[in-house]
């Protein structure tokens, strides 16, 4: 039986030790689900799917699945010949209530300047259509292009590595900008979206949204583990930002010193130079 090597932190796996946990049996389930999620998002990317039939899905929350049909009306609405990440990211702004819209506003990435760029890129990849007779050729088939399809993977696979068995549009967010040939990353990462900041902030926005639920509802619940909508109580979306911007703050101070350091090193070798 082939083996395969797994590298955790010095504390975690003197853990596993001492509570004796079944390594092999643990990473051969989650390996086992991971790969059944993968497979079934590349086979409902890349198939010959009917894109209106988003139960095939898997793990993919109700508002999720939401921002891919508005998606794929706006490539249909559009005469697109493939459903593109532009597409993905205008559907995510269409939808309007999302995680990762949240998130890009800690982020100070205004969704006005998003979606101008959208439009310069192509048309009116931003604006959802008006109704549903928009999307007149609704009986064509559409399929997703080779970047929707990569970052549907990727969004798929962030899910995974954050350890949520549920996908939802915060995961689309990274995946959109891990994607690296799309319109929509390279919107994003122009915009500052970087993808290890934005993965930092999509996780504190899950702590502060349980820590709010707690708060308003005075009993302290776990992180969403199933597909489920996301939804902020009344008034705490600000509340959200301000707590984000708290988990944020030490990683956004390291980024800064770590220019400095490396603006005053470059300025060193400039003065070195003959």
């Amino acid at each position: 039986m082939p083996k395969i090597n797994v590298y955790l932190p010095d504390e975690l796996a003197e853990a596993v030790k001492k509570a004796g946990v079944p390594v092999s049996a643990v990473c051969q389930r989650a390996l086992e689900q991971a790969v059944r999620r993968v497979t079934a998002i590349r086979e409902t990317a890349l198939g010959d799917s009917d894109l209106d039939d988003l139960t095939r899905l898997p793990n993919f929350t109700p508002r999720a699945r939401e921002v891919i049909k508005l998606a794929v009306d706006q490539a249909r609405a559009l005469d697109a010949a493939e459903v593109g990440t532009e597409h993905l990211l205008g559907g995510m702004l269409a939808e309007g209530t999302n995680l990762a819209l949240h998130v890009l506003g800690v982020l100070e990435i205004s969704l006005e300047e998003v979606r101008r760029r959208l439009d310069r890129s192509g048309p009116a990849a931003g604006n959802a259509p008006s109704s549903a007779g928009d999307a007149g050729t609704a009986a064509s088939r559409l399929a997703f292009g080779a970047s929707a399809a990569a970052a549907l993977e990727m969004t798929v696979t962030e899910a995974t590595s954050l350890g949520h068995n549920y996908v939802g549009c915060e995961h689309l967010l990274l995946g959109l900008i891990a994607e690296p040939d799309g319109t929509a990353g390279r919107v994003l990462r122009e915009l500052g979206a970087e993808h290890r900041l934005t993965r930092h902030a999509v996780s504190a926005a899950l702590v502060g949204y349980v820590h709010l639920r707690a708060q308003t509802q005075g009993t302290p619940i776990a992180p969403p583990a199933s597909p489920a909508p996301f939804t902020l109580p009344a008034g705490a979306a600000s509340a959200l930002s301000a707590a984000v911007r708290e988990e944020l703050r030490p990683i956004v101070l390291r980024l800064e010193r770590l220019e400095e350091r490396l603006g005053a090193q470059e300025t060193e070798e400039e003065e070195e130079r003959p």
